[in-house]
Formats: structure tokens, sequence, C-alpha cells
């Protein structure tokens, strides 16, 4: 693939900032955006002529027209990529953890993607993707906000997938599903089976990006665990043991 422009929301840490590393890398023009600046402008010194930078929450109001002014000084957007997301465990189901959750995994991640699929939209072509997770695949009782939030936005990219096909558009679409990562996101005490490296999942994701997957969960472990889920009956799945 020619290395072109690409934008990445959530990129001062973890997943997204592994990813932003390997694309950088190999040519690649990056637009960076998170909440924290001095992290921000820490990356774009690794190659300021190549590097963009834009502080953005997306949980403001005006974070689509900061995307959209990063845009601009990028010069335009081959690939978007949301790697911006939060969840916890909340078996206690804290009414403040549910609703951050949903705020930021729902509301903020509509708020960025439809702003990408706009901008996508008036180009005429585009590459849109997203970190969403496993945990979409079934409801899990240790962290209902966040494996509902999740199946939300898997079910959100299979709507603007149909979307772009209604408005006869050659867009994209990868929906990247990984396991437990060892991101400071569940650096939180609590015990994740089969943890994962970040530098491991990027490697994953910018190959399932190059090859324009679908949707591609990582790694195979999680693809066998996913598999066995998808088998068991919802009258069964209540009974699954879990552990705290």
């Amino acid at each position: 693939m020619t290395p072109k422009k690409a934008i990445i929301i959530g990129a001062t840490s973890g997943i997204g900032y592994q990813v932003a590393c390997l694309l950088l890398k190999e040519g690649w023009t990056l637009g960076i955006a998170g909440r924290r600046e001095d992290r921000l402008e820490a990356f774009r010194q690794k190659a300021p002529e190549r590097i963009y930078v834009q502080r953005i929450d997306i949980l403001e109001a005006d974070a689509d027209q900061k995307l959209e002014q990063l845009i601009g000084r990028l010069g335009g957007m081959d690939l978007y990529l949301h790697s911006s997301g939060i969840g916890f465990q909340n078996a206690s189901l804290n009414p403040e953890t549910e609703i951050r959750t949903l705020e930021t995994n729902g509301t903020g991640f509509v708020r960025m993607v439809s702003a990408a699929y706009r901008y996508f939209r008036t180009a005429g072509k585009g590459h849109l993707a997203i970190i969403s997770s496993i945990a979409g695949t079934k409801g899990l009782g240790l962290a209902p906000a966040y494996s509902a939030s999740k199946r939300f936005q898997n079910t959100y990219l299979d709507a603007l997938e149909q979307l772009a096909h209604l408005e006869h558009l050659p867009l994209v679409f990868t929906d990247i599903r990984p396991g437990f990562v060892a991101t400071d996101l569940l650096n939180n005490g609590k015990h994740y089976p089969m943890l994962m490296r970040p530098e491991t999942v990027a490697q994953h994701i910018v190959k399932a990006l190059y090859r324009r997957k679908r949707t591609v969960t990582i790694d195979w472990r999680y693809r066998i665990l996913v598999a066995l889920w998808r088998l068991i009956p919802r009258r069964l799945w209540k009974y699954l043991p879990v552990k705290n």
C-alpha cells in the first residue's frame, strides 16, 4: 500500500499509540489526537514533518469540529482509526461508572465516527476502522456497560456499511476486536486471562488494515473463545462461571 494519511483518535497510549508508531515507520503521515497534550507533543517530536497533533476530548461537544480542523491541517484523510474508549469491571453497578462508560463508548464514539464518515462521504472514498472488543459478543456480568457499548459499536459500524452501500460509496470498514490487552485500561488490579502486549496487537491491527479486513478478532486464542461463546445458548450463558 502506498503510504497515506491516517488520523488516530486515542493515540497517546496503549493500542492506538503502538499502531501510530508502526504506521509512522512505514511512511504514513499522521494526525494524532487525544486528551493529554504533553503526550501528543512528545509523539510529534518523533517526526515533526509528518505528524500533526490535536487535543480532542471526544466527550466535548466540539470534538467533531476539532477533527475537521485536524483533517484540514493534515491535508486530507485516507484512514480513520478510532482507538478511544474506556471499560471497567463494575459488578456493583456504580451508576457513575456505567454512565461514563456509555457516554464515552456510545455518545463520544458516535460523535467522532459519524464525523469521519461525513468526511469520507464528501471525499468519495476512505477507510473507517474502529477498535471495539470481543466483549461485544455476549453480555458480560462483570462489565455490563462495557460489553453493551461494544456491541453497540459493532452494530453502528454495520449500519454505516449499509448506509455507504445505499449511497454508492466505495468505503472500507474494519471492526477490530481484541481480547484482553495489557494497557492502562486494565491497570486496575483485577485479574485478566490471556493478556496480550499492545505491541503485538498493533502488528495484527496494521496487517488487518492493509488487507482491508471487515472484522478481525485478535488473537487466535480469542477467535476460538468467541466461537465457543457463540455456541452457548442464552439460557445457559447466565450460568457461566466468571471471576472478579
